[in-house]
């Protein structure tokens, strides 16, 4: 009967997290789009893009706060940015090394061109939508979802169930195939979730998110998921079979970028069983 009642709990407290999150990060966007930079002047979208955005962020991370505050009594610690900090910067230098990694093996492979340098106009708008969705999907996704089905189930069912799901959101991008879908499941479910496990600080999956998805559109120009791409600061056309390029969903569909981000994972999970921070089904993860 108490892990009914455990159960219970934590599927309630896990979609009041998920409705409001998404509710706040998805409201202001739509409103942002469709209603308020359609009326700005072209040469300014770029800036009041990226204002309006950190200000969705500000809203997300304070509606996580008070969340925490509210349905368990406790300080969100998992977003100090003592401790933070350090490790937002520690992501996004790992995604870019990462990113590169992957083009260098299409290079080795015969599936990427070297044309030269694109522009920097779209490095801006390309941060801002890195920032954005670095910041509020991992609130979503390992700040609520991994988190607290860990709580309900375990680590591994929690990689599972926040990965698949994921996978399954980026189903709704442009381009997306069934195969893109298990491969971000694969690649970013466990190197997101597994390096929240490891450090139990949201900044570091946060600043991995941000890094993988700016120098994936804003310096190498590829497609981020099946959406925004194509003007990075450098020209680097791939050419080849969808499984090695990824196709029009971009390199998160190739094989490499399975590869490369899978194993990358891995050594987080090594970590955090080496740490003691793999957790059994139904006991809650102390955060430091």
């Amino acid at each position: 009967m108490g892990n009914r009642v455990v159960a219970r709990v934590g599927l309630l407290r896990l979609l009041a997290f998920f409705v409001l999150l998404a509710l706040a990060y998805g409201g202001p966007q739509y409103l942002l789009q469709l209603q308020i930079l359609p009326a700005v002047p072209r040469d300014l979208r770029g800036l009041v893009a990226l204002g309006a955005e950190i200000v969705i962020c500000v809203l997300c991370v304070s509606l996580y706060a008070l969340l925490v505050g509210w349905l368990e009594r406790r300080d969100a610690v998992e977003l100090r940015l003592k401790r933070g900090l350090p490790l937002l910067g520690i992501g996004i230098v790992l995604a870019i090394a990462l990113f590169a990694a992957v083009y260098a093996a299409l290079f080795g492979l015969h599936a990427a061109t070297w044309q030269g340098f694109g522009g920097a106009q779209w490095l801006l708008p390309m941060a801002a939508m890195a920032i954005l969705s670095g910041i509020c999907e991992e609130l979503l996704f390992r700040g609520a979802i991994y988190r607290i089905t860990e709580d309900m189930f375990g680590t591994g069912a929690a990689l599972l169930i926040s990965g698949g799901l994921f996978g399954l959101m980026h189903l709704a991008n442009p381009h997306a195939t069934l195969i893109a879908g298990i491969a971000i499941a694969v690649e970013a479910g466990i190197l997101l979730g597994a390096a929240y496990a490891a450090t139990r600080n949201l900044w570091l999956p946060i600043g991995i998110h941000i890094g993988w998805n700016f120098a994936e559109g804003g310096i190498f120009g590829a497609s981020v998921s099946g959406g925004m791409g194509g003007r990075g600061l450098l020209n680097i056309p791939l050419h080849g079979p969808d499984w090695l390029t990824g196709g029009a969903f971009g390199p998160e569909a190739s094989a490499v970028t399975i590869a490369v981000c899978t194993a990358t994972g891995l050594f987080f999970l090594w970590r955090t069983i080496k740490c003691g921070r793999w957790c059994r089904a139904g006991v809650r993860m102390m955060l430091d």
